[in-house]
């Protein structure tokens, strides 16, 4: 990878030293005097460090400065979002963003809830049904019945309780 590396910018920024002397560099001091209270080794590594991460260069007349694009060029850096697949494409921070078009997919996706959200052989009340939807959605009514519109959640005639559908 060329130029600089957000984890080695971020290494520097940490260490005290290294933060000192970049804030320094940055109002434009000159070595030494812009990190005068430390000893000549403290000195030289927390200058390595901000050399090797790229926040300070050396110019011309080998003075340090700081390049201003850095920043710009470490958010060129971010990864593009990957795509996703699977139920993962409907949900948002675990909860339903939308619902598939295709009845396939949203069969999926209701199985995948009905699975992670009830075991099999459970009985739940209505009650108990909603509360674990929730998680997945507010509208815990209209999910609950599609799980139910595609067999993948029973209720009992009287509606007292629910259930998975027996595997055959």
């Amino acid at each position: 990878m060329s130029g600089p590396h957000w984890r080695r910018v971020m290494a520097a920024l940490a260490n005290h030293d290294a933060r000192t002397a970049y804030a320094q560099i940055v109002l434009g001091a000159k070595l030494p005097e812009e990190i005068s209270e430390l000893n000549d080794q403290r000195r030289n590594r927390a200058v390595a460090a901000l050399l090797e991460s790229g926040l300070v260069e050396r110019n011309a007349a080998s003075e340090l400065a700081a390049p201003e694009t850095i920043f710009r060029d470490l958010l060129t850096q971010q990864p593009r979002r990957q795509a996703q697949t699977g139920v993962a494409r409907f949900m948002r921070l675990g909860r339903i963003e939308r619902y598939p078009a295709n009845m396939a997919e949203r069969r999926e996706l209701l199985a995948w809830i009905v699975s992670e959200a009830i075991e099999p052989g459970e009985r739940l009340t209505e009650k108990r049904v909603n509360e674990r939807l929730l998680s997945y959605t507010d509208d815990v009514v209209m999910l609950r019945r599609y799980m139910i519109d595609f067999g993948l959640l029973e209720r009992t005639p009287s509606g007292s309780s629910y259930s998975r559908p027996e595997e055959r």
